[in-house]
């Protein structure tokens, strides 16, 4: 037995020690939460980007971007926040205060924390970063635990915590962990992360000294050393307190309660351990880890002051004792909730402790693209009746335009489109980024949040009922088809039944009228190269014009008209004959009336090209609407002149010519370019009609 004993105190005295070891060698890494999440962003910096959004500088870190389902856009909220972790990693303010987002609902907020959560327990799961606790063994020794034998921290306290405050003394605790290896300037790390034992730990520590002599070596035994358990659904490490209602929401769900399990083996009433913290919430997130408070506004009164407390003290508080935690406190809310809440002015000082962002819905319609697939979903879509059913190529951009369109606020300097392109970092005709940039300050001044830029428009709920709504139609079920021109008029039920206020409905409802003609355009290019049978038909005779108006200068440009230019793509020389008619053409249909508004337009494209191409080789120009629409136009007219017009052709299939015509453009649209037969035949019908001409 004594042989037992003698190796059983061996083992236990080396599990302390050879994790202190373990720290002070870079093996494991002792750190607060704020000093793991910042080196988890910024850790590798290959992994940041400088970028460019609506004409700011701005960074992008990768790590938000990595996955199949990852952060889209959110770009001045996630700098905002990775700015307020690294300033609390470092010992600012920001360490005493709550990271809060407020905006409205759908527009990611709570993916956003929950993707933060997802990847800080991917990063806690490598072995260097894994985040460790201790438990006192052997208790029944003690005596007055009862059938208790063992008792981990309730705030899993890191076990560098524990021995810091294992002598009492913080000199002599600095000797003994000076003894396992650390040098003074280590020491002094450390102790930047200092912070007393919770009320349980520090009184059973006390009760083994006192059972021990106070000799150390015995005391050792005591101790045991375990991993984190890390895991979502027990809520450790990442957990998430979602406001309720009045009636069932109590500060126990946040702070635990005194247990009578524990009292009927507890003989000391005194005995801090007779509460259990981990029946709350944020015990279990107290070693490290990020409390995730949803909608924290609509909690009632005194959870918002335990917050209050919690958020500014960083300790867990009951009747006198005290729990210090290590947690990054992460929340949401609404506008209207964070209104109502401001009105009620004795509740300020809540508002002093948090960092608030406001997050706005995304602005830009190419990311948005991204968002709508989010909502129409990866898995293969079927019918009722289990037939596999096609979604039409023009879906994701007449959803993305629409609800991008509805959040882009009021303004005399640009027009919806012409915001919506810049911001998409594209070109707006004569407008410059430099425009956007005046408006969107003009707008972030508003003492209002929700007139600010991309406060207010569809969210991302409101895209996804639109498509359910697409998806439910007979419609859909029985031609088996997603079809693009469909959705128009399931965003506009969703915007008469889930948007109240009156101005906002009148609002999305005009911008529906103007993501319907931008619809009207993509549906033109995709007729002209169905017309062409060439799936890039119309991206070729743009980039022809644009290569015209450039060589019609040129020096070298002899009587044939021919003009050799350098692909940028390919870097192989192309000749190409300036047609002064098509140019022409084309510039009448932009409106181009006199030879100084057309110089005037040359040199605009011309400057973009040059500007373009050496960001990005592969431009085509074809973000440029009124350009493309003004070819395909010129092209259509000119190419079917003969049978009058191709509006004409398709909707008279009477006669043999223009039946084979339909069928031709039919099997161009189904074979080369993503249609299938039910969306081929309506988009056809839809070029045929004069809706949203104009």
């Amino acid at each position: 037995m004594a042989k037992q004993t003698k190796n059983t105190k061996l083992t236990n005295s080396a599990t302390l020690n050879s994790y202190i070891k373990q720290v002070i060698s870079g093996e494991r890494v002792f750190e607060n939460v704020f000093q793991s999440i910042s080196r988890m962003i910024l850790g590798n910096q290959e992994n940041i980007r400088k970028i460019i959004v609506n004409g700011r500088t701005t960074y992008d870190f990768d790590i938000f971007r990595q996955e199949k389902k990852h952060v889209i856009g959110m770009f001045d909220e996630i700098n905002s926040f990775v700015s307020f972790v690294k300033d609390a990693a470092e010992g600012g303010s920001s360490a005493e205060m709550a990271y809060v987002l407020i905006g409205e609902p759908g527009n990611g907020k709570t993916f956003f924390v929950d993707y933060l959560s997802h990847l800080y327990r991917q990063f806690i799961s490598q072995h260097q970063n894994m985040r460790y606790t201790f438990s006192f063994i052997r208790l029944d020794e003690i005596g007055g635990y009862g059938k208790i034998k063992s008792i981990e921290s309730q705030t899993f306290e890191d076990p560098m915590i524990l021995a810091m405050n294992l002598l009492g003394d913080l000199g002599k605790s600095k000797e003994y962990i000076s003894k396992l290896g650390a040098k003074p300037k280590t020491i002094d790390q450390f102790y930047q992360n200092y912070r007393p034992l919770g009320a349980c730990s520090d009184y059973i520590l006390d009760q083994i000294k006192n059972h021990c002599n106070n000799d150390y070596d015995k005391i050792l035994d005591f101790i045991k050393i375990n991993p984190i358990p890390l895991s979502e659904s027990r809520g450790t490490l990442t957990g998430k307190y979602a406001a309720k209602d009045k009636i069932t929401s109590s500060a126990v769900d946040l702070l635990g309660e005194e247990s009578i399990t524990r009292l009927l083996h507890i003989s000391d009433t005194s005995n801090p351990y007779r509460f259990d913290l981990r029946r709350g919430a944020l015990a279990r997130v107290a070693g490290g880890g990020i409390h995730f408070a949803d909608e924290i506004f609509k909690n009632k009164k005194d959870l918002v002051q335990v917050y209050l407390g919690v958020i500014q003290n960083r300790t867990i508080e009951m009747e006198g004792f005290k729990w210090p935690i290590d947690t990054l406190i992460v929340a949401t809310s609404n506008n209207s909730e964070f209104a109502r809440f401001l009105e009620e002015k004795e509740e300020a000082p809540i508002v002093d402790r948090c960092r608030i962002t406001y997050m706005a819905h995304n602005t830009n319609y190419l990311l948005q693209k991204d968002l709508t697939q989010y909502a129409i979903g990866s898995k293969e879509k079927t019918t009722f009746t289990a037939e596999k059913l096609h979604i039409d190529p023009n879906l994701n951009y007449a959803v993305s335009t629409a609800v991008t369109l509805s959040r882009m606020p009021h303004s005399d300097k640009l027009t919806p489109i012409e915001m919506m392109k810049l911001s998409a970092g594209e070109v707006a005709g004569e407008k410059s980024i430099k425009t956007l940039t005046e408006v969107i300050n003009e707008l972030n001044i508003a003492t209002d949040i929700t007139k600010r830029f991309g406060q207010k428009g569809l969210g991302h709920r409101n895209l996804g009922r639109a498509i359910q709504i697409l998806l439910e139609r007979s419609e859909t079920q029985e031609g088996k088809c997603m079809y693009a021109g469909d959705v128009f008029s399931a965003l506009e039920s969703i915007i008469l039944d889930y948007v109240h206020e009156t101005n906002d409905r009148a609002k999305y409802l005009k911008d529906l009228k103007i993501a319907k003609t931008l619809y009207r355009k993509k549906v033109m290019t995709t007729i002209f190269n169905a017309y062409m049978d060439e799936p890039d038909a119309i991206e070729k005779d743009v980039l022809n014009y644009v290569n015209m108006i450039i060589g019609i200068d040129a020096k070298n440009l002899g009587p044939d008209k021919i003009w050799t230019y350098r692909d940028p793509q390919t870097n192989k020389l192309i000749p190409i004959k300036i047609d002064e008619t098509f140019i022409n053409s084309v510039e009448s249909r932009l409106g181009l009336k006199n030879q100084e508004q057309k110089q005037s337009f040359r040199t605009t494209i011309s400057k973009i090209y040059g500007q373009k191409m050496i960001q990005d080789p592969s431009y085509n120009f074809m973000d440029n609407n009124e350009l493309v629409k003004a070819v395909t136009d010129v092209r259509l007219k000119s190419d079917v002149a003969g049978a009058g017009s191709l509006v004409g052709a398709l909707s008279n299939r009477t006669n043999e010519e223009n039946q084979k015509l339909f069928n031709r453009m039919i099997q161009t649209m189904t074979n080369k370019l993503d249609y299938c037969h039910t969306c081929a035949i309506k988009t056809i019908e839809y070029f045929c009609t004069q809706d949203d001409a104009n």
